[in-house]
């Protein structure tokens, strides 16, 4: 077994296009990019998740191809994208496409789907919590197929980040195809998934060391924060909302960041 790599921590953060202006978010991804944040993420939803349930919104992936072309050295994506609202091969198409309008700086980032709305709203199947993570199963193989098939192909072996915590197929999923997993998880939750996931890994035949493990900061403290490093976290992710996105949190977990990237 190789070494396990060596990996700086790292932080996302999240513009919510969600009551927000197309000019403020346009100057908060201006300012998180300047700030030195790694990642710039956006949510794939059609409708706010908070706030006033009809509020100005806009769609994730016109807006990251945006993003990609006003940015110069920050790495973008979703977190993450919804797999039931485009066909796979399409998916792979346009994310190949942001990948080279970026010069290389984009990450898939990819789940099944959960907020009923969006669905119920664009007329999409909900199905059931089985079959959207069956229907994500199926696409991922036909995703990274069409990367092989492009032409041109995408600049770099785009990296996937695939969300979710499910013990019986997310993990399963990750464990397949994923270079990044992202989770909500508390310091005890993710030791115990973690477990799972390793699991999953010796059954497929993966070094669990090959996944960067991402985790969101929101209400978390330092002494939580710390616990998550303790136990492989690298990718730590925060968000913010409009129609004010306030950065000041962005700024004392960069400040954090750094001094573990300095220890």
């Amino acid at each position: 077994m190789s070494p396990a790599p060596v990996r700086p921590v790292r932080l996302g953060v999240q513009v919510a296009q969600q009551h927000g202006t197309i000019g403020a978010i346009r100057d908060t991804v201006a300012k998180v990019e300047a700030l030195g944040v790694d990642i710039v993420f956006d949510w794939d939803h059609f409708l706010p998740l908070s706030g006033e349930p009809n509020g100005p919104h806009f769609e994730s992936w016109t807006l990251l191809a945006a993003w990609a072309e006003q940015t110069s050295t920050i790495q973008l994506g979703a977190l993450v994208n919804c797999n039931s609202y485009r066909n796979p091969d399409l998916q792979a198409d346009m994310a190949r496409t942001i990948d080279h309008i970026s010069g290389g700086r984009f990450i898939f980032g990819t789940g099944s789907g959960w907020f009923e709305r969006d669905y119920a709203e664009y007329g999409y199947d909900f199905g059931t919590v089985g079959t959207r993570l069956d229907a994500l199963a199926e696409a991922l193989p036909r995703i990274e197929a069409r990367w092989a098939k492009l032409n041109p192909p995408p600049l770099r072996d785009i990296p996937v980040l695939i969300g979710g915590g499910g013990e019986k197929k997310t993990l399963r999923i990750v464990a397949k195809h994923a270079d990044i997993w992202h989770s909500f998880s508390s310091p005890p939750v993710l030791e115990h998934k973690l477990g799972v996931l390793a699991g999953w890994c010796d059954r497929v035949g993966r070094d669990i060391a090959e996944i960067e493990i991402s985790t969101e900061l929101r209400r978390r403290s330092v002494d939580e924060a710390d616990e998550l490093y303790a136990l492989g976290a690298r990718l730590f992710t925060i968000g913010v909302s409009g129609p004010r996105y306030d950065l000041a949190p962005v700024v004392d977990w960069l400040a954090w960041r750094d001094s573990k990237n300095a220890g």
